[in-house]
C-alpha cells in the first residue's frame, strides 16, 4: 500500500497562550477529498496553514509527498529549503481570494509558473489559458480583480493554484466570502477537481457541498479531533454529542427563513 500524500502527526500549535492545535495526528491518502469541519476556533485552518508550513508548528511532524518536516527544530538553510520544497507540492485556495490587483487574471495565474517554475513566457501564457478555460473564464483573462465578482476573483485563485501543478490543493473556507448565489459556481469547479482524482483538504461549513465531495469528514473541537467519518455517516448517525450539536446549529443556521407577513394594508408578493 502507498503511503499517505499527507501525513500529520502529533502537531501542536500555540498562538499566545492559547493552544490552537494540541498533538493532531492526520493522514490523507492520494486522491481523497478530506473535508475539516468544526465551529470558528476550533484549529481547522490553522491545521490546513501548517500542512503547507505557512504556519510552522511548534511540535511534531508533517509530511507532504516526499517531504518529511520535524518542527519545533531550528530553522536553518536546509529546514527553510524542506520547507519550500513542501510548499511546491501543494496548492493553496484562500479564503478571502488574495490575487494581485495589478495583475489581471491571466496575469495572477502565470506568476507563479514564471517566477518558481521558470517557465517561458508563451508556455506560461498558454498553460494560463488553458486553466482559466478550464474554470470557465477565458473570456475574462485581461480582466483585472476589481472587474470580477467574488465568484470569478475565487476561479482565478484556483486556477493560479492548478498552474503549479501541485500534487495537493488545500481550500480555506472557499466560499465563506462569497454571496450565496455564487457558491455554485465555485463547489462545481471543486467538484470537478474531486472527480478527477484531485487530493484536496477542504475546510469549509457547506454540509451540502461536502456530502457530495468528500470521502472523509474530520471533525475538529478545542484543537484537536473529535471525529472522522465517511459523510453519510458523519450527517446521519454523527458518534460523538459535540458533532451532533453542531450539526443542528449549521442546518437551524442554512434553514430559509420565512416571509414576514405583510402589514395591514399591504398585499404579500
Amino acid at each position: 500500500m502507498s503511503e499517505p500524500t499527507i501525513e500529520i502527526t502529533g502537531v501542536r500549535k500555540k498562538f499566545g497562550e492559547v493552544d490552537v492545535l494540541r498533538g493532531v495526528d492526520l493522514s490523507v491518502e492520494r486522491g481523497e477529498v478530506v473535508v475539516l469541519m468544526g465551529p470558528s476556533g476550533s484549529g481547522k485552518t490553522t491545521l490546513v496553514r501548517c500542512m503547507n508550513l505557512l504556519e510552522e508548528p511548534d511540535a511534531g511532524r508533517v509530511r507532504i509527498c516526499d517531504c518529511a518536516f520535524d518542527c519545533g527544530g531550528p530553522r536553518d538553510r536546509s529546514a527553510r529549503r524542506l520547507a519550500q520544497r513542501a510548499r511546491r507540492r501543494t496548492g493553496m485556495v484562500f479564503q478571502q481570494f488574495n490575487l494581485f490587483p495589478h495583475m489581471t487574471a491571466l496575469g495572477n495565474v502565470i506568476e507563479g509558473p514564471r517566477q518558481v517554475r521558470r517557465l517561458p513566457a508563451a508556455e506560461a501564457v498558454a498553460l494560463g489559458e488553458r486553466l482559466l478555460a478550464r474554470v470557465g473564464l477565458a473570456d475574462k483573462r485581461d480582466e483585472y480583480p476589481s472587474r470580477l465578482s467574488g465568484g470569478q476573483k475565487q476561479r482565478v485563485a484556483i486556477a493560479r493554484a492548478l498552474a503549479m501543478e501541485p500534487e495537493v490543493v488545500l481550500f480555506d473556507e472557499p466560499t465563506s466570502a462569497l454571496d450565496p448565489e455564487l457558491h455554485a459556481e465555485v463547489l462545481d469547479v471543486i467538484q470537478e477537481l474531486a472527480g478527477e482524482g484531485m487530493t484536496m483538504v477542504i475546510v469549509t461549513h457547506e454540509t451540502h457541498f461536502a456530502r457530495e465531495v468528500a470521502d472523509r469528514i474530520v471533525f475538529m473541537d478545542g484543537g484537536v479531533i473529535v471525529e472522522e467519518a465517511a459523510p453519510d455517516a458523519f450527517f446521519t448517525r454523527p458518534a460523538q454529542e459535540r458533532a451532533r450539536s453542531f450539526l443542528r446549529l449549521v442546518e437551524h443556521a442554512a434553514a430559509p427563513v420565512s416571509a414576514p407577513l405583510p402589514r395591514q394594508g399591504e398585499e404579500a408578493v
